[in-house]
């Protein structure tokens, strides 16, 4: 864990807990590489710009994750969060200094079973950006859990599905096409490769509740496990051996990782 290139005292992660203001992003990280790091690095300069209102330096977000991962051996789950330290609750539109925590984890075996769903309706705030304001979803997730559930997908109020807790959703129509929803979410760095891999096989539309039982199957994708097959919502069931999700998977693993 490192802030800036240097090590983490307390009191410099405080206010991150205390006052929860900043963004983020996360990647698998192996052999110092990463698929789409530079979807990642976009990420971060423009949620900092939301969220800031300042620029951030893609080269030196680059110097942080690379000190911090000089001698990691074996995937890992890199996070890199951006805050300002000195931010306070009462002035959060104070000009700010952002700067650059670099955390890590044992990344999770890969692929990953299936995941059963439960719908629930909820939306990020400002879901466009990855920040740091998670309770919300969290909640729901573990709501999930506790009905039976691995995790929650969200809905607007008339059942228009949008995303999973930390997860895009696809859905596979019976005539073997992806389809990613037409919603206000968060549009993962896994979805954009696999859209820009796949790009004459894949649409957007909007999906409901009541039209689950058009689709054959469905996949979760985030940039820590991949493609993960969906075995249901509710109480709608799909196969988790569809030729395309296996077909997925192979696309994905297929783009180079790009050196950070």
């Amino acid at each position: 864990m490192e802030l800036n290139g240097a090590p983490v005292t307390p009191d410099d992660l405080a206010p991150l807990g205390l006052v929860g203001y900043g963004h983020f992003t996360s990647m698998r990280v192996e052999d110092g590489a990463t698929r789409g790091f530079s979807l990642h690095l976009d990420r971060l300069v423009r949620d900092c710009r939301e969220v800031f209102a300042t620029d951030l330096d893609p080269d030196r977000v680059r110097d942080h994750i690379r000190h911090a991962v000089r001698d990691v051996t074996g995937p890992v789950t890199v996070r890199v969060t951006v805050y300002d330290p000195d931010i306070q609750l009462g002035r959060p539109g104070a000009d700010a200094a952002p700067r650059i925590l670099v955390t890590m984890r044992a990344a999770p075996p890969a692929p990953q079973g299936p995941v059963a769903l439960q719908a629930m309706a909820y939306a990020r705030d400002l879901p466009r950006v990855k920040h740091v304001g998670l309770f919300g979803a969290l909640y729901h997730r573990a709501n999930a859990q506790r009905s039976g559930f691995d995790d929650a997908v969200f809905t607007d109020p008339g059942g228009v599905i949008s995303e999973i807790t930390t997860s895009n959703i696809g859905f596979i129509t019976t005539e073997g096409q992806l389809v990613w929803p037409r919603a206000y979410m968060l549009v993962g760095t896994t979805m954009r490769l696999l859209a820009r891999a796949r790009d004459e096989n894949v649409v957007t539309e909007t999906v409901t509740l009541d039209r689950l039982g058009e689709f054959v199957g469905a996949v979760a994708t985030n940039a820590a496990v991949g493609v993960r097959a969906v075995s249901r919502i509710d109480d709608t069931h799909w196969a988790t051996d569809h030729d395309l999700i296996e077909v997925l998977r192979k696309d994905y693993e297929s783009i180079p990782p790009e050196q950070i």
